[in-house]
């Protein structure tokens, strides 16, 4: 299921195989279709065109339109989007985190308000391993909770403490899915969550209890909702030893070019993220010497690609200029063009850390662009 081929530091070179798409070659970049698309415009054939080894789709999204009920139909999230590669499902419990105000949490799980219609919702272990072997995803995430940086210690102890109890629920149910008759996915993988909030030892704690139930991976999650970066890294140096070696790690929801070499050099292995599709919506694109906003007047009559050294379906075609004018005469077509060059971008950036924990150069990799790629050019 997953091997490490190589190390350098604690960075680590692998491939990882699931029940669709071959191997994964890691570490890797999971393009987020929240509702089984990109928003943006692109297609299953887009995503392959544009290197995205794993598409990752959200539970409550799903259950709440069209329904989890329908994609099973429907034949599974794979046929219903068409995309033959390897998926992975969140489990909601973020979205319950954004749901704040709207929600009441028990031990049970968390009923909550319906950002659609108001309709109140129950979701808890059990619910989210249904509706995700509906979905018939690759990989299924436990249900946890995602707590507020900073949040009181006492709270986020008893957080942790729920969500160790939760995986344990969301394992059995997940095992009794997966020997079901008629389960969309039988060979679908469950990874559980380390949870935490700030406080190292609580990280620690919980991540040395969540590795004793036999999940097939294992996230961070909780990180990039409010505290500094540096004590986003800080975190994960600090839970990545207790991580099983021979298991792949996901560093939830994150984050920039920078953010992902710098979580390499930390040993995690999967990413994802909104952020590239969503600055791309906004003009705001990635190339290989920073960031620049395509809106400003400076590209009024420039005929480069986005970037000269991209060579993504996008940069060998049009110019600054045309892309620029289709955002300011607000076509759809400019949007979906900025969006399929940021995910090229971020595969791109995937496919070259590898290639450097390949030959050994990973060290030189990351001195050379963590901090350049956080520029505006």
């Amino acid at each position: 299921m997953f091997k490490v081929i190589k190390k350098e530091g604690a960075a680590r070179r692998g491939v990882f195989t699931c029940a669709h798409g071959g191997e994964v070659q890691t570490p890797v970049f999971m393009n987020v279709g929240t509702q089984a698309a990109i928003k943006g415009g692109l297609s299953g054939d887009d995503l392959k065109s544009i290197g995205c080894q794993i598409e990752l789709s959200n539970t409550y999204h799903l259950h709440l339109r069209p329904g989890d009920d329908v994609v099973r139909t429907m034949g599974g999230l794979h046929r219903f989007m068409q995309w033959d590669g390897p998926i992975l499902t969140d489990s909601g419990g973020f979205q319950v985190f954004s749901l704040a105000g709207l929600r009441k949490i028990s031990e049970e799980g968390v009923t909550f308000a319906s950002h659609l219609d108001g309709r109140r919702i129950f979701m808890g272990p059990e619910e989210s391993m249904r509706i995700q072997s509906n979905l018939g995803s690759d990989i299924a995430m436990a249900f946890d909770e995602c707590v507020e940086n900073p949040s009181p210690r006492e709270y986020v102890k008893a957080s942790c403490e729920r969500t160790l109890r939760w995986l344990a629920r969301c394992k059995a149910e997940h095992d009794r899915l997966n020997a079901a008759e008629g389960t969309v996915n039988p060979g679908q993988m469950l990874f559980g969550i380390n949870q935490g909030g700030t406080y190292p030892d609580l990280r620690v704690w919980h991540m040395k209890q969540i590795a004793q139930i036999d999940c097939e991976g294992f996230a961070i999650g909780g990180l990039a909702v409010g505290e500094p970066t540096e004590v986003m890294y800080e975190i994960i140096e600090e839970v990545e030893p207790y991580m099983p070696q021979d298991k792949p790690r996901y560093l939830m929801g994150v984050g920039t070019p920078s953010n992902i070499i710098e979580g390499v050099a930390r040993g995690v292995d999967f990413f994802d993220c909104e952020m590239p599709a969503r600055n791309a919506r906004h003009g705001k694109l990635f190339t290989w010497k920073g960031t620049l906003n395509i809106k400003n007047e400076q590209y009024k009559t420039d005929d480069r690609p986005i970037d000269e050294e991209c060579d993504c379906p996008v940069c060998r075609r049009y110019s600054r200029a045309y892309l620029r004018h289709l955002f300011k005469a607000d076509e759809i077509l400019g949007m979906r063009l900025a969006v399929m060059h940021n995910l090229y971008f971020y595969n791109e950036l995937t496919r070259h850390i590898r290639n450097a924990l390949d030959e050994g150069q990973f060290a030189a990799f990351r001195a050379a662009y963590s901090e350049r790629l956080s520029r505006r050019v």
